[in-house]
């Protein structure tokens, strides 16, 4: 059992990085759903810049590694050239 101030100072970072957390993953849901509606459209490629914007804010702020913001800003960019190709 840790202790109480312990517990505090968890409860504190774990609101913090919540709010990151869900900041970032609703900006990547964001860009998926634009890329898929259109994705030659500019409003696509202005969602997936502020999504790995938020992805890199994430792993800066540590909430999560930075391997795992690369990683999925990496697989955000190639869905979104996979869908310009296919469309063109």
């Amino acid at each position: 059992m840790p202790s109480a101030k312990s517990m505090r100072t968890q409860r504190r970072q774990a609101a913090r990085n919540r709010s990151v957390r869900t900041r970032s993953r609703s900006a990547v849901a964001s860009a998926r759903s634009a890329i898929e509606k259109d994705p030659s459209n500019s409003n696509a490629a202005a969602a997936v810049k502020t999504a790995l914007s938020e992805l890199d804010r994430a792993a800066t702020k540590g909430v999560i590694h930075r391997n795992n913001a690369a990683r999925r800003k990496s697989r955000l960019a190639r869905r979104l050239n996979k869908a310009r190709d296919n469309q063109n």
